[in-house]
């Protein structure tokens, strides 16, 4: 005959534990929030993402790796002056390497005035340079006489087409999905803690708890 009266006051005692444990959770939980978003306004404050960074060190990278596989080529034709005016001022299409490095060059600006000043998030300039890249050194490779001219021949115009995929690769799987993510992170710990600034305004303190005075009898 006791059972269900006790079991009524042992689920009315287990609610009523429950509630400053419930309590507690609105309690943290839009200062985990506010946490969270002031991490990514520091983030935002930065500029520049980590990954986005990275990727514009790896086309500061293949401007200068270039750069010193055009120098060596140089010396090892019979010095850089000489090579260097035989390249430059009397440039020939189907032996010179001065346009590979050029190429390097352009690819450099584009990117970082894309994607580090500008901060674009589309794939349109790193598409651009990529295919212009592609079909030039397509080009060179079928008409040129690059081959016939030692190891260089071939290094040069095969490191500048892989470093152009390589950058299109990691923009395009690496660093514009991994922001689009961040900033839908953003957008629902932002949502979510105004949902909750608008439910839970604060926890009462136990000082706002209190009982009207007894009224005197007969007023």
């Amino acid at each position: 005959m006791n059972r269900v009266p006790n079991d009524a006051e042992n689920a009315h005692s287990s609610s009523v534990e429950s509630c400053p444990s419930l309590r507690d959770v609105h309690s943290i939980n839009p200062a985990q929030l506010m946490a969270r978003i002031e991490s990514y306004d520091g983030r935002e404050k930065k500029g520049i993402s980590d990954v986005r960074r990275t990727f514009c060190l790896f086309v500061t990278f293949d401007l200068l790796f270039i750069t010193l596989l055009w120098i060596i080529e140089l010396n090892v034709k019979g010095g850089i002056e000489t090579t260097l005016e035989k390249e430059v001022l009397q440039y020939d299409y189907s032996s010179s390497y001065f346009d590979i490095f050029l190429l390097a060059v352009f690819r450099f600006k584009v990117l970082i005035l894309a994607y580090a000043m500008c901060r674009l998030r589309h794939w349109w300039a790193i598409a651009f340079t990529t295919a212009v890249t592609s079909a030039f050194l397509l080009a060179k490779v079928i008409i040129s006489q690059l081959f016939s001219q030692g190891a260089f021949g071939y290094v040069l115009p095969i490191i500048s087409f892989i470093l152009a995929w390589i950058e299109t690769w990691f923009l395009d799987f690496k660093v514009l999905p991994q922001e689009a993510e961040e900033e839908n992170r953003f957008l629902i710990a932002q949502d979510a803690s105004e949902r909750a600034a608008l439910l839970h305004p604060g926890v009462l303190s136990d000082g706002q708890f209190y009982s009207p005075p007894e009224s005197v009898a007969g007023s």
